[in-house]
């Protein structure tokens, strides 16, 4: 098991404020809408910078798709900012008329995704914003896993042609993927090569995934883990070579088990490579209120339950 080490931890929203702040000194084309959220979205950087490039919306986010929709049209690159519910479950309408319908250049920044966002509560928690987004012919979705890595992708955001759905969180959470990647969209990060059983994880469970291999190590089990920050376009040559090799699966988010990551890998393996599969994700329900991580605990969303997970999936596999 290849070991990783942190020496920080840091939110990978502060990583979306880093990385806007540089793709605006890149780029003058780049603008950042908020409803309201500038300190949680870390658009602070950004508008000492560029306030000239700055609209503050208030609480209208879907006004907010519409003005960045427009904005496309005079060769603007707006990112939208405010947290994850309110960037999809409540302005669905218009992000599928004014954006995806319309192949609208929009960065749609979401901050707060799933239970971690902690003791705002169900309300604003939100499980299924990744399905609700992969479903929009055209969108990009991105679901980075630190600091770091999040700071990338935005980067690549802005650089990408075409809508993106870039999904972080609120609390701090280790910094051990590289400050200097090279962020490829659609394109998964071997963090692991094994041979028995086959981890995909993405966003806060990666580094529980880190974790799971390191326990299942002294257990005798060779798990060979990927980082799919991308979910669409999902790295379907990443995914059907490790499964090949492992013969099964465990695929680890902060989302609802419906119409996540598990559901994209399932729906291809089951066209190209049937193989047992394991889900690590909240079980078809809402959230609630309460700290961050006692949440990811309750919900079974931990490096814990990845091992449960394994050793049920290897019980399942058809050994040759």
């Amino acid at each position: 098991m290849k070991k990783y080490t942190y020496t920080e931890s840091k939110d990978t929203r502060s990583g979306f404020g880093a990385g806007l702040l540089e793709a605006g000194k890149e780029d003058e084309n780049v603008v950042a809408l908020c409803a309201d959220l500038i300190g949680s979205l870390k658009m602070n950087d950004f508008i000492k910078a560029f306030s000239e490039r700055f609209f503050q919306i208030g609480i209208a986010e879907a006004n907010m798709m519409g003005i960045a929709a427009g904005l496309t049209i005079g060769g603007k690159i707006p990112f939208t900012g405010t947290f994850a519910n309110f960037s999809t479950g409540r302005v669905y309408d218009q992000i599928r008329q004014s954006i995806a319908y319309s192949d609208k250049n929009v960065k749609i920044a979401a901050s707060h995704a799933g239970l971690t966002l902690g003791e705002d509560g169900a309300t604003h928690q939100i499980l299924e914003d990744i399905g609700l987004m992969k479903m929009l012919p055209g969108m990009t979705v991105i679901n980075p896993c630190d600091y770091n890595q999040t700071k990338a992708a935005t980067l690549a955001a802005a650089k990408h042609k075409g809508p993106v759905y870039l999904r972080f969180g609120r609390p701090v959470v280790p910094v051990f993927t590289p400050e200097d990647q090279e962020f490829v969209i659609g394109e998964a990060v071997m963090l692991n090569p094994g041979t028995t059983v086959t981890i995909l994880a993405t966003g806060h469970l990666v580094w529980e995934a880190i974790c799971a291999g390191e326990e299942l190590e002294t257990l005798g089990i060779d798990a060979e883990i990927i980082n799919i920050h991308t979910i669409k376009p999902l790295d379907e040559k990443a995914v059907l070579t490790s499964v090949a090799k492992t013969g099964c699966v465990v695929t680890a988010e902060e989302h609802n088990r419906i119409g996540g990551l598990g559901d994209s890998v399932a729906q291809l393996l089951a066209k190209q490579l049937p193989t047992p599969q394991e889900y690590v994700a909240v079980n078809d329900s809402f959230g609630e209120s309460g700290p961050p991580s006692a949440l990811m605990d309750k919900y079974g969303l931990n490096a814990n339950a990845i091992v449960a997970a394994v050793l049920r999936v290897l019980k399942r596999k058809v050994v040759i």
